[in-house]
């Protein structure tokens, strides 16, 4: 079996660290895509709701 086909259902070890930490990489993923949402608004010159533009 290849490596890069191994997905998370067949990694227990793997299964167990999420249940106890939390999925750092989906959690990740998430903040990533929030940081990149923010940043395609501030370089079209939106400001998020809520907050002044000169703060």
């Amino acid at each position: 079996m290849k490596t890069d086909s191994i997905r998370t259902d067949e990694l227990p070890i793997y299964e167990s660290l999420i249940r106890e930490r939390g999925d750092v990489v989906e959690e990740a993923r998430v903040v990533a895509e929030e940081t990149q949402h923010q940043m395609t608004e501030a370089l079209n010159g939106l400001t998020p709701a809520g907050r002044d533009p000169s703060s």
